[in-house]
Formats: structure tokens, sequence, C-alpha cells
């Protein structure tokens, strides 16, 4: 009797493998026979999961913000005695640490991006929808630590965004920058935040 397939398991070994690749071979450089070599399945089963590596990408695009999202969340909503501009630190901080460590996915990500645009192709509105769950929990926070007298009045949309900003920005800086100084960004946001008190 042949062994059952997971199937989500496969296509998360497929879009591991593809990071991998992406990582170490550059996004344009990258092609499904490199993946499938990488996942140590056949080319053709590849193709049963995904029609080619954008496909890939933008599963893994899906996949990690939701795991991301999830996290996140999850340090928004803790029950303990952080104020909301701990818990936005704390968010910020993860952001940082997993662009900082995962710095060649990041550059694929922009990579990608880049490429896809020069195509015609506009990202943004992927990524957008992959962030937007960001920014509202972000509102969230801002409009709880105003109720609770954590955060000053302020223009919620604005200062959410801001926000959001600032942690975009320092993807991108991750991402291109080999440089980057997660110091001056932990500073930065830290600077913001206290600006931010009630």
């Amino acid at each position: 009797m042949p062994k059952k397939v997971d199937k989500e398991e496969r296509k998360e070994l497929i879009m591991s493998s593809a990071l991998a690749v992406f990582a170490r071979e550059g996004y344009r450089e990258a092609n499904l026979s490199l993946i499938a070599e990488e996942s140590g399945i056949s080319r053709p089963t590849v193709y049963q999961y995904f029609n080619d590596k954008n496909d890939i990408y933008y599963y893994a695009v899906k996949l990690v913000t939701g795991k991301m999202f999830k996290r996140y969340s999850a340090i928004a909503w803790a029950e303990n005695d952080d104020t909301e501009l701990d818990r936005i630190f704390k968010i910020f901080k993860d952001v940082l640490d997993y662009a900082s460590t995962h710095d060649a996915t990041v550059s694929n990500r922009m990579e990608f991006r880049l490429a896809r645009k020069k195509r015609g192709v506009d990202f943004s509105k992927v990524i957008e929808e992959r962030t937007i769950k960001l920014i509202i929990l972000l509102k969230r926070l801002v409009r709880q630590g105003i109720s609770n007298n954590t955060i000053k009045k302020c223009d919620v949309e604005a200062v959410s965004r801001n926000l959001f900003y600032l942690i975009e920005s320092c993807c991108f800086q991750v991402a291109a920058f080999r440089t980057f100084d997660s110091d001056a960004a932990i500073s930065l946001i830290t600077s913001y935040l206290e600006f931010l008190k009630a």
C-alpha cells in the first residue's frame, strides 16, 4: 500500500526548499529543477503543487505572514502588565529579529518584488493584503492605549501607519544594507514610542 502524503506538509517542504534555493542562488537564478533537487522530490511532483517559482513565492509570503501575525496577536493580547507601547515595541523587536536572522530571505523578497515590478506586476498589493492585519493590530493597540491613558490622544490612523512604515523601513534596510544597525533602529522606535506616552 503506498504511503499517504500530507499535501500541506509537502507544500511546506517544497516552500522551505525553495526559500533555501532563493537564499543560495538568488531569486532570479532559482528554478524548479533546483527546488525539486533541494526538496528531494521530482520536478513533475513539484508541478503538482505549484505552477512556477512565483507561485511558490506567493505561498511562502502567505504562510510566513500568517504565522508571524499569530505571534504578533499573541504578543498584543497577552495577559500581563505590559502597556500597549510595550507590546508595540515587542512586535517591532520581533519583526526586526526575524528580518535580521533571515536577512537572505528578506533580501530575496526585495529582489522578487523588484523583478516583478520590472515586468509590470505590482506585488505591493499582495504584500499590503498580507500586512493589513498588522496595521489593524497596531490601530487597536493605539486606540486601547489612548483609552487606558498610556498613549496620548493622537491621530490613530497616522500613528499606526507611521509605526508600520518604521517596521517596513527597517526590513528594507536589513535587505538592502549589510551594515544595518539594529541598535539605531531600536533607538528610533524607542524614541517614537516615548513621544506617544501619555
